[in-house]
């Protein structure tokens, strides 16, 4: 067995992480993948000469730096039933509240609503992607990735385009109090998620890690989706939902292209 450790210059979130796994993850030689997106470090181990997985994720053009490869006797464990079983209800969670803030949010004139929804959309998508089986071949990998990507991107060019919209009329009012209702359920969605990922085995792991931080995230868009249903409320006026909108849109469509990179 041999140990090879790579330092990652562009491996910062979930979405770059699932761009190595789905380069490399079901490579014979592979035996397993530890990451570290806090310090940007990946550890694989793996037979034989790391030469042909360096040039694969160099492939990936994200700044690799081999800083060691050697032979080893390190041992190493994947709780990875438990960490599925977890992921499978963050998946459901957010894949729920994402129908349910769409329905909401288009009923109640929310901007808000609808942007954070998209959000739940995107998190259901890296983490939908994240627990395709081990039997699910590559391709089949990067095409979910790409129809998903495309998907968000379209829907979130599309509500930004009426956020622009509604900018110039403003007229349309949205219903605060479901703003606050559906937002604050969101919320509490979320802070279950945050609990269950904490509960899990191995959660010190990376990418266990990375999921932790992209739902704490989340619990600030949906504060921030509350606070604006409150300055609606104090204000009468649409534009605090304007403002919170564009924010979670532009986040959703940075996303899109994390997504979108996941299926080449």
């Amino acid at each position: 067995m041999r140990k090879t450790v790579l330092h990652i210059k562009k491996m910062d979130c979930p979405s770059e992480e699932n761009m190595i796994r789905l380069k490399i993850g079901d490579h014979p030689e592979v035996q397993d993948l530890d990451f570290d997106l806090d310090n940007r470090r990946l550890t694989i181990f793996h037979h034989r000469q790391p030469d042909e997985l360096l040039q694969l994720i160099a492939s990936l053009k994200l700044g690799e730096e081999l800083l060691s490869s050697e032979e080893t006797e390190e041992p190493y464990t994947f709780e990875g039933k438990d960490q599925k079983k977890s992921l499978q209800i963050v998946f459901w969670v957010n894949l729920s509240f994402f129908l349910i803030e769409m329905t909401t949010g288009l009923i109640s004139n929310s901007m808000g609503l609808i942007a954070d929804s998209l959000d739940m959309l995107a998190d259901a998508s890296v983490y939908g992607i994240s627990l395709l089986g081990v039997n699910s071949t590559l391709k089949r990998k990067q095409s979910i990735a790409t129809i998903a990507g495309y998907l968000q991107l379209g829907l979130a060019l599309l509500g930004f385009a009426e956020v622009i919209r509604r900018f110039i009329s403003l007229r349309e009012i949205p219903n605060h109090q479901t703003m606050i209702v559906i937002a604050a359920l969101a919320l509490a969605a979320n802070a279950f998620c945050l609990y269950v990922l904490q509960k899990a085995k191995g959660k010190e792991e990376a990418h266990m890690q990375a999921s932790l931080i992209f739902t704490s995230n989340d619990i600030i868009i949906n504060s921030g989706v509350i606070l604006a249903g409150i300055l609606v409320t104090a204000f009468q006026s649409n534009l605090p939902d304007l403002i919170i909108g564009t924010i979670v849109f532009l986040v959703v469509i940075r996303g899109a292209f994390r997504i979108l990179r996941l299926g080449r």
